[in-house]
């Protein structure tokens, strides 16, 4: 999910089948990783390019010396690379500090346009308990707090309305006509993530995006703008925006092996697509999003998307068999006992995400994480680890009962995981499950 962050390891150097794959293991220790829906390391590749940044690019991109000029080039690289990986255009790339900023310039510039285009219609825009005159944003139940917490600020300063669809309890996807049910004369905006980030369900933007096309050329009215905040799809499957048909899509590094900085796809920003800054200053980003530019992280970013570009269907592949092993493994070992909460009919899944229960009365994922020896992962997004031992909001929602969500264990392998790394972690999953019901 845009811009959640975990302390995550160090590269052990060792390699695997497939193009620059390397094991990674926490503070070099016996440790395996299966947390990658969090974060993610630093490819190689992608540090050497910030290493080559950081001594050759360090000037001031807005300069005229050799030292800005190789900063400036390195700079549009990346924006081109970016762009690639997305199916967009180099000027449709706005470089941000992370997925949150990225998100929360979209909801901020969705709430503007409406109130600019409402006063150069001559009409009134609504104020606190007003609503029919307030912008209306449409949103999801299972959206990162970058994109659901905005709406809330929105909603309770009066600034806008906004419907949260619940996702359906058999596909755990927000349908399409409950999207399209939820719409309004004045709806200016609907964000809807690509890939869910606990339970890897893949959202069906471009059928949202097709019926929003078609009420958009039937009315007389306002444009709907389209988001998807891609965070978790990035890297694991193929994400064209212009496929998608989204007017705005969040780009987070730190999910496919880059450095923790995002951009924002805007299809066309400043003239197809409004897009309006929330910070103001030097006027770098075409003054979208001032500030002197990062330039060793965005080459950072640039290198991480051009090995997405090059190698996607190695990643996609080998993350896919190394999930279905462990789902493979996971039911031999535990059988009956054992509950999937990323398993939904008539739903895509990504490829490297495997949520799971183990069911007993002292098996709370919490509780089965914290006695394992080897196996580092979460039981829900890095961003929410600090409420608690509540079961996950986002399962209870796709209608998993409490008592298996609060056994939940969120599995995400990488390009890096082996079998051999799977079945270590079904192991120790059975050794510290044999454990915790003796000590019951």
């Amino acid at each position: 999910m845009a811009n959640q962050s975990d302390d995550v390891t160090s590269a052990m150097g060792q390699t695997c089948s497939g193009p620059s794959f390397q094991h990674y293991s926490e503070m070099n220790l016996d440790r395996i990783y299966m947390d990658y829906n969090a974060t993610t390391p630093l490819e190689p590749q992608v540090i050497q390019a910030i290493s080559e940044a950081l001594q050759d690019a360090w000037g001031n991109p807005s300069s005229n010396y050799i030292a800005g000029a190789k900063a400036k080039a390195t700079i549009n690289q990346s924006r081109e690379n970016v762009a690639r990986m997305v199916g967009g255009k180099a000027e449709d790339i706005i470089f941000t500090s992370g997925g949150t900023e990225a998100n929360n310039m979209v909801l901020h510039t969705a709430v503007e346009h409406f109130r600019r285009s409402r006063r150069a219609a001559g009409q009134r825009v609504g104020h606190r308990n007003e609503s029919s005159g307030l912008p209306h944003i449409i949103t999801s139940n299972v959206e990162h707090d970058s994109v659901k917490l905005v709406a809330e600020h929105l909603q309770k300063e009066g600034e806008a309305d906004v419907t949260y669809v619940p996702v359906s309890k058999t596909t755990a996807r927000v349908e399409v006509e409950d999207i399209i049910a939820a719409v309004r004369p004045n709806t200016c905006l609907i964000s809807i993530m690509l890939a869910n980030n606990e339970t890897g369900v893949i959202m069906q933007i471009p059928e949202i995006s097709q019926r929003i096309k078609c009420l958009n050329k039937q009315q007389e009215r306002l444009r709907i703008l389209l988001h998807t905040d891609a965070a978790q799809a990035l890297g694991k499957i193929r994400v064209d925006a212009c496929e998608l048909g989204v007017d705005y899509l969040t780009v987070v590094g730190h999910k496919f092996y880059g450095p923790r900085i995002g951009a924002l796809f805007v299809n066309g920003p400043g003239t197809r697509t409004p897009l309006y800054p929330m910070l103001f200053g030097g006027g770098q980003e075409r003054n979208f999003r001032p500030g002197t530019e990062n330039t060793a992280m965005i080459a950072g970013l640039g290198k991480a998307a051009e090995l997405v570009t090059s190698n996607l269907p190695d990643y996609e592949s080998h993350m896919l068999s190394t999930k279905l092993y462990l789902e493979e493994r996971l039911t031999a070992v535990f059988k009956d006992k054992l509950r999937f909460n990323s398993h939904y009919p008539g739903s895509d899944i990504l490829p490297n995400t495997c949520n799971v229960s183990i069911l007993g009365p002292t098996l709370q994922g919490w509780r089965v994480l914290s006695n394992c020896r080897r196996l580092l992962a979460s039981v829900g997004a890095a961003c929410h680890s600090d409420s608690g031992n509540r079961p996950s909001h986002i399962l209870l929602s796709c209608g998993v009962p409490s008592e298996v969500a609060a056994g939940a264990l969120r599995l995400s392998v990488g390009r890096a995981t082996t079998k051999a790394d799977v079945d270590a972690v079904v192991e120790d999953l059975k050794e510290t499950v044999q454990q915790l019901e003796e000590m019951d």
